[in-house]
């Protein structure tokens, strides 16, 4: 079994937290994760329409409501079983597709699709062991059920990101209406609700650590503030509100239910806002905090506000004024305290889905279903706290037009209540899978999972579409469009992964024929990057066939995106041969998890180096070798037993016009030495250099040779080969195949460039174009 894939190197990459990391975690969390569901009482009461709010008894159906919602989804669902759904500490609807992917072979990304199966897994992991149930089995067998779980993965995405606009758009708003009570006559919501969402924005690039210890005091502070008032006001106004939560309060309401009183659960839904990003937020802290913090606090605190709300309201139904609002139910002497907490929390309250966000899109992008984008990592031990610069200022742009344009916190939490429960109806139906493929329980519980919590969801979801003319179509707008644009990029990315498999050459062609068409060697290092694990790519063949030249040393780089979080460091290069030793031709798979981060590293073409110099050393061993059609792939790690193959130099700088003699008289036969002179060229940096250990009778003289082979190839130069598709669809295909094709090259025009993500310097790239017919 591969180390590389087992669960237990997963949870080895993390030392087990102790209590003070835990305690730690949990104070970070309130800031981060807890600011949504704890700003929620601003607008819970507050989006219930007062012509609705007509007497005791309806606060109290509509209290019991509040608790059993909040009991049921956010405590039982979330808590105590989905965050047992972790995929090895991360979450979100991509980590349970990957479970999926993983222990059902449902993946339809190209590269879970790759024809040589040790790009993904390798033989004798456990989940191949395990024996095929009936459902397995079935679902493994129907393709329509491997679409239709790709599709709920890239659906509960997009009602994530969704939510990432609307929910700073309905929190900041409902706070600024809360200080227009105060100042009367000056109009004020919506021109410093859009303040202070571009500072809440601004603010993102500091990471989660940094953000979580500003925020948690705020939402420490706040959510202590309004329990206490609610408290108060059960004893002040209506302490009979706590027997409310009996639920024959809430059958009494769907006794006598009706078409107004049903729209109303629309704003009941939004308790519970916030609870997806427990689960969505996984990655940045640790199971066991984001449960403390919510059972023993975060839980009875937000109870004791909704009930001292509610008995608030029970008792002034005649004012003349919104009396359900939150802030009409502060005690006069405190009310300023509360317009400035509820201003400092609501902008808190948008943190736990912006963080969100931002992990879901870093899963999308890992798997292939979402436009390259730069990702920054703003943690070195937590790898799950990512910031995404592109992606925060679209949801910032996307927030202000939304808080501008709908200007009322009824339609943009009409708009949020079906984001939250399209979302947590996308988990239960994934959840109700994993628990019987991967917990491998009994269908009747993955049944009763999915029958009792998709009740109450769909129930929920259809007073959410009652309210779809009110505010809830701008949702579908911002879902169709991230939809779209999701769709549109795994579709032409598995498309173009289809064509580079039926066009790919043969090595032999390049081995054995190509010396016939007079093919001159230069010296140098030429990386070749391919989707493709096996044969030549078919643009390296269609500039070999133009321009016959290549470098002495060639390696082919694959990048394999594996439905795991992680894959170790010393388990994540598989080396091997392109022909007879003496081409010199080397192939790198990098396998790497939906939260590594791999290519975005300064010394990444070290490490390629260095993989190559252990793979040489480790041959002769044939040392844990897998059999491919290109010959052997050998599992590189960090150091082999004979040591390093490689010894790195630091702190040298490289000038690549200092060491570009790359061609003597002898072997420049080739026009194309200026070219390649020119590519492998690039302005001075800090390089690392490699040297040969000292004379070891261990290692063979021929290894040696070859290693110093590739170091003098190192010091002559480096040049980066990338494919340029440009994607024509053929003639006679539908509108939806072209529309998707057209979205996917507009994207790939204007998304980040493949050398940006590389880290490839302009003046050692080579791109070389070809036509992709789809």
């Amino acid at each position: 079994m591969d180390p590389a894939l087992s669960p237990n190197t997963f949870s080895n990459c993390f030392k087990e937290e102790t209590w003070k990391q835990t305690l730690l975690f949990s104070f970070q969390s309130l800031g981060i994760i807890y600011g949504r569901l704890s700003t929620a009482p601003l607008y819970v009461f507050g989006t219930v329409h007062l012509n609705l709010l007509k007497s005791e008894e309806t606060i109290y159906e509509l209290f019991s409501f509040i608790f059993w919602t909040l009991t049921v989804v956010s405590l039982l669902k979330y808590a105590l079983i989905v965050l047992r759904a972790d995929d090895n500490g991360e979450g979100g609807t991509f980590a349970l597709y990957s479970l999926l992917c993983r222990h059902a072979k449902v993946g339809l990304l190209p590269n879970d699709r790759s024809a040589n199966e040790v790009a993904s897994y390798d033989a004798g992991s456990p989940f191949r062991m395990k024996l095929k149930s009936r459902a397995r089995r079935a679902i493994e067998k129907h393709k329509s059920s491997h679409y239709l779980m790709l599709f709920l993965a890239l659906l509960g995405s997009c009602m994530m990101v969704g939510d990432g606009v609307l929910t700073p758009a309905i929190s900041v708003l409902s706070a600024s209406s809360g200080l227009q009570r105060s100042l009367c006559d000056i109009y004020v919501p919506v021109p410093l609700a859009c303040a202070i969402l571009v500072c809440l924005f601004t603010l993102q690039h500091y990471g989660s650590r940094k953000i979580g210890f500003i925020f948690a005091p705020i939402v420490i502070l706040w959510i202590l503030f309004i329990s206490g008032v609610g408290l108060y006001n059960i004893f002040r106004w209506d302490h009979r509100i706590v027997y409310a939560i009996s639920p024959v309060y809430m059958y009494r309401f769907v006794k006598n239910i009706g078409k107004d009183n049903w729209r109303s659960l629309g704003s009941i839904l939004l308790c519970v806002a916030g609870s997806e990003a427990m689960f969505a937020d996984l990655g940045h802290f640790s199971k066991k905090s984001i449960k403390i913090t919510f059972v023993s606090f975060i839980y009875p605190l937000l109870l004791l506000s909704y009930a001292g709300q509610a008995a608030f309201i029970s008792k002034h139904l005649n004012a003349s004024y919104d009396f359900n609002h939150l802030s009409r139910s502060m005690p006069g002497s405190i009310r300023h305290i509360f317009v400035v907490l509820s201003l400092l929390a609501s902008a808190v309250g948008s943190q736990a889905t912006i963080t969100a966000t931002f992990s879901i899109i870093n899963q999308c992008l890992a798997l292939g279903c979402f436009p390259r984008v730069k990702v920054i990592h703003t943690s070195d031990k937590k790898h799950g706290q990512v910031y995404i610069p592109d992606v925060n200022w679209l949801l910032m742009i996307l927030s202000l037009s939304v808080t501008i344009g709908l200007h009322k916190v009824e339609r943009i939490g009409n708009a949020a209540g079906l984001a939250i429960v399209s979302g947590m109806l996308v988990t239960t139906c994934l959840m109700s899978l994993v628990i019987a493929l991967y917990w491998e329980r009994s269908f009747f519980v993955s049944a009763c999972f999915l029958i009792f919590f998709g009740f109450i969801e769909v129930s929920y979801l259809s007073v959410c579409i009652l309210n779809f003319h009110k505010g809830a179509w701008s949702l579908v707008v911002l879902s169709a469009f991230s939809l779209t644009v999701m769709l549109a990029w795994h579709y032409g990315t598995m498309k173009k992964y289809e064509f580079d498999l039926e066009n790919k050459v043969t090595t032999e062609w390049l081995t054995d024929l190509s010396p016939g068409l007079g093919v001159s060697r230069v010296a140098g290092i030429g990386f070749i990057y391919t989707d493709i694990v096996t044969g030549i790519p078919a643009f390296f063949s269609h500039f070999i066939t133009n321009l016959p030249a290549f470098h002495q040393v060639l390696i082919f780089v694959s990048f394999k995106s594996i439905p795991v979080p992680f894959v170790s460091p010393n388990r994540r290069y598989l080396m091997g041969r392109v022909g007879h030793r003496d081409y010199r031709i080397y192939r790198c798979i990098v396998r790497y998890g939906y939260c590594d981060r791999v290519k975005d590293t300064d010394d990444f073409e070290e490490q390629i180096i260095g993989s190559i110099g252990e793979f040489i050393s480790l041959e002769e061993n044939d040392c844990e070798s897998l059999t491919s059609p290109d010959g052997r792939l050998i599992v590189v790690g960090n150091s082999s037993p004979e040591g390093n193959a490689l010894i790195p130099l630091h702190d040298t700088y490289y000038n690549g016009d200092h060491h570009m003699s790359l061609l003597n008289n002898e072997t420049q036969t080739s026009p194309l030495a200026d070219l390649f002179e020119r590519g492998s060229a690039s302005s001075q940096r800090k390089k690392v250099r490699f040297t040969l250990p000292a004379s070891s009778p261990k290692m063979r003289v021929s290894v040696r040779e070859e290693l110093q082979e590739l170091i003098d190839a190192r010091e002559s130069g480096t040049a980066y080969f990338l494919g340029q598709s440009h994607l024509a669809v053929r003639d006679g295909s539908n509108f939806l195949k072209r529309f998707l094709i057209m979205i996917y090259v507009f994207l790939d025009k204007n998304c980040r460039e493949p050398p940006m993500a590389l880290n490839i310097p302009h003046a050692a790239l080579v791109e070389v174009g070809m036509v992709y017919t789809i």
